[in-house]
């Protein structure tokens, strides 16, 4: 392998937690519980969008402008400038990519030179280690530590002290991903506040993951770090479609930021991937418009028939609450999360129940050979949570498992006659 290059050769970037258990569930035709898509359909607007803009426009059946399809941009500057206070100039504050995950890999290209250091709070969405080394910088990592009974997300905490402790002259970001994937933590105001002080302090560029904006439950509202007095100047803020409007397969993103950031990902996308799905950008730009017509003061979901509101509210909450009493039946304990629609849950009392000789003989944490028994023997996919961890502290959250409750009624139902057939003690 003398001929590859050495960033590909780096055993810290060729492991990736979807490329395996994504491959496991298919193989053994598991019911899917962990991957974190919804397999209900997105709003009808979005399909009746979608399946009408090739034949309305023979345009949208070809290339559109490279940072952004025109209609789109102007109607993310329209959705998210009153969001962060301020008239967004869509060619030169916003990106378009394919998907947030290339938001992500453009703005490290862009922003980190081998040597750099870059900050990472865990638990962490995994792409972010490995695109950081993979720019030739150096990921340093600080968890989120539970605090009390730590039964919901929001009980675990940052340290500012600790996180103050890995500064050096190297260090140039900090990835920031609020609600947190996979603990669903819902940031405080304080708690950004603090962060916000932190970058400041430290002259540090924040990568805002916020792809699960929309999905943060009342009362816990998502205020976002680039809208702080002294904030936007040096945050890139990252959405995503798929999050949005629960169509995961259209991979389109963005990035929202000051011009001298948007631009240095340009640069990165330019000569890259250059431009995204015309007809995809173009329904997006459609379904924005039309939530945009619905009244609200201050943010969408202000409107009962929003709906940002109507899908945490009516559709998420209930099967959060329902994912909660599943995993609580066969003796796990789940953490409650506040946004998204992940839910880990510690899983140790399994350990009992699993056959320690019928686990697979790796080094892998705990977690990982769980997982892959469940799916073998169980027919229930999962996600290792320690995946969302660095080596140094795998072994401290291999309890706990991963669990995705975005799924239909009866794919809930399923996975609970499962549990309670295959669990309960």
């Amino acid at each position: 392998m003398s001929h590859l290059a050495d960033r590909v050769k780096n055993p810290d970037v060729q492991k990736n937690v979807w490329v395996e258990f994504v491959g496991l569930a298919m193989e053994n035709q598991a019911l899917n519980v962990g991957q974190g898509f919804p397999n209900f359909p997105p709003i009808q607007h979005v399909m009746d969008g979608l399946s009408s803009i090739p034949v309305e426009n023979h345009l949208n059946n070809q290339y559109t402008r490279g940072f952004g399809h025109a209609p789109f941009i102007q109607a993310l500057g329209d959705f998210y400038g009153p969001l962060f206070d301020r008239k967004l100039d869509v060619h030169n504050e916003i990106l378009v990519t394919v998907g947030a995950y290339y938001s992500l890999y453009a703005a490290t290209q862009a922003l980190i030179n081998p040597g750099d250091e870059a900050i990472i709070i865990e638990p962490f969405f995994d792409c972010y280690a490995p695109m950081v080394r993979y720019a030739g910088g150096t990921p340093k990592f600080i968890p989120l530590k539970p605090a009390g009974k730590a039964n919901d997300a929001n009980d675990w905490k940052l340290d500012m002290d600790h996180l103050q402790s890995l500064v050096t002259d190297k260090t140039k970001v900090i990835f920031f991903n609020n609600p947190n994937n996979p603990l669903g933590k819902v940031f405080t105001h304080e708690e950004i506040q603090a962060l916000c002080d932190f970058c400041i302090k430290n002259d540090i560029i924040c990568l805002a993951d916020e792809v699960y904006e929309h999905l943060a439950y009342n009362p816990q509202p998502h205020l976002r770090i680039g809208n702080y007095p002294g904030m936007y100047e040096r945050t890139i803020t990252m959405g995503s479609a798929g999050k949005t409007w629960s169509c995961t397969g259209w991979k389109i993103g963005w990035s929202i930021g000051p011009p001298d950031l948007i631009k240095a990902m340009q640069i990165v996308w330019q000569n890259s991937i250059y431009t995204c799905a015309t007809p995809l950008q173009e329904a997006c730009a459609r379904s924005f418009r039309l939530e945009m017509e619905r009244p609200f003061d201050g943010h969408p979901k202000d409107n009962p028939d929003s709906y940002f509101r109507t899908l945490t509210e009516v559709e998420l909450k209930p099967k959060r609450e329902k994912m909660a009493k599943i995993l609580e039946s066969v003796g796990m304990k789940p953490i409650i999360p506040n946004g998204g629609y992940f839910m880990i849950a510690d899983a140790s009392p399994l350990a009992k129940i699993i056959p320690e000789a019928e686990l697979d003989d790796s080094n892998d944490p705990w977690d990982y050979k769980a997982v892959r028994w469940m799916c073998r023997q169980k027919k229930i996919a999962a996600i290792p949570n320690s995946a969302f961890y660095s080596e140094g502290h795998k072994k401290e959250y291999e309890n706990y498992i991963r669990f995705c409750f975005a799924k239909d009624d009866a794919t809930l139902d399923k996975f609970e006659e499962m549990m309670v057939a295959g669990f309960k003690q």
